[in-house]
């Protein structure tokens, strides 16, 4: 990385990939024309994240297996969809492209690959990805990334600070721009307090209490159970053999927020809880000191659940981090993609390097 404060020339076409358990989505974005090095340390201003030219999703999870995830089946599904694209956009595709402009100009300079799971079963995205692409596009500027990096970039680009990523699991991070910090993502039998999964478990914990008669139970809670998922004596053999059981569970915790909407209290309870476990990740990743903005972005499906979830998650982010100023995620993690991949085009990314968070080739 250069410390210079020249800026050249630099078009080009860039690729953000998100891959996560429901899916693979690829966008194909245009730098801006100049890379700048040595200013704008939060890595912000006018097209930090590249121009997005189109987008393709597709509902087909990347295979993994004992090897980790598989690079041969993300490279079946991205290199076809990238070219088409390229050719859509400008007509020419691979190194030697060009769409009448500057000679870079169809030319692909840049990718960043976000995938869940990339910290512990990435290593062969690790080994194999870097030659695929230079081999299929000439591109040697390759950053791969854990979904949660790219879930903080999209949410706060450059900029220090803490991101908690909620869905079916949840996990925090958090970054001074030196190094980075994790809380959580440990999956729903050993951690992702406060996620989906989490929520949607202790909702139905609630409603067997209530079909046993024991204390802490929710009629309530048991009526949606069992309106869901049949006779509650019947959900353990309905829910234990599923190999989905994370999602299964987090697909009851909109259940759980319309019983806190309508006044039960074991519900609301059951989010209080949350919003305590989704603080505490929060408060173990924001970075400290004066120096260091105390910015925190929510990201996520599990946030949409409203008010049931964020009024108590307020209070608890006040208790916890009263300095801190929660702020709306400015992107998704595909959108987080492409700005890392439009920022090491230009030789202007400051999120720091981790052999399992953030690794970069050049």
């Amino acid at each position: 990385m250069r410390s210079s404060s020249a800026s050249d020339s630099v078009g080009g076409l860039v690729v953000g990939v998100d891959s996560g358990g429901s899916g693979l989505r690829i966008a194909l974005a245009r730098t801006g024309t100049t890379r700048t090095t040595g200013t704008d340390p939060a890595g912000a201003g006018p097209d930090a994240g590249g121009r997005v030219l189109e987008t393709i999703a597709s509902g087909e999870p990347v295979r993994t297996g004992p090897g980790g995830i598989d690079a041969g089946h993300l490279l079946a599904q991205v290199l076809p969809a990238v070219e088409a694209m390229a050719g859509r956009a400008t007509g020419a595709v691979g190194r030697d492209g060009g769409d009448g402009g500057d000679e870079d100009g169809g030319r692909i300079v840049a990718v960043a690959v976000g995938a869940a799971g990339m910290a512990t079963l990435g290593e062969r995205l690790r080994a194999e990805l870097p030659g695929a692409l230079e081999r299929a596009w000439g591109v040697r500027r390759l950053a791969l990334a854990a979904d949660a990096v790219t879930a903080y970039a999209g949410a706060l680009g450059q900029r220090p600070g803490a991101v908690v990523a909620g869905g079916t699991g949840l996990i925090a991070l958090g970054t001074d721009l030196s190094d980075w910090r994790r809380a959580d993502g440990w999956g729903h039998l050993l951690g992702d307090c406060g996620s989906g999964a989490w929520i949607g478990r202790a909702g139905l914990e609630a409603a067997m209490r209530a079909y046993d008669g024991r204390r802490g139970g929710s009629t309530a809670l048991l009526a949606r159970a069992e309106e869901r998922f049949g006779p509650a004596s019947g959900l353990p053999a309905a829910l234990y053999p599923r190999t989905d059981r994370p999602a299964v569970l987090a697909s009851f915790a909109p259940e759980v927020a319309g019983c806190a909407v309508d006044g039960d209290a074991v519900a609301a309870g059951i989010l209080e809880r949350a919003a305590g476990h989704i603080a505490e990740a929060a408060a173990a990743v924001c970075p400290a000191g004066p120096a260091v903005a105390g910015e925190v972005a929510l990201t996520g499906g599990l946030f949409r659940m409203g008010e049931p979830l964020l009024g108590p998650l307020r209070a608890e982010l006040g208790v916890l981090l009263p300095e801190a100023r929660v702020v709306d995620a400015a992107g998704d993690p595909l959108s987080g993609a492409v700005a890392i991949a439009a920022a090491l085009a230009r030789d202007a990314l400051r999120l720091p390097q981790d052999p399992r968070l953030l690794q970069l080739t050049r």
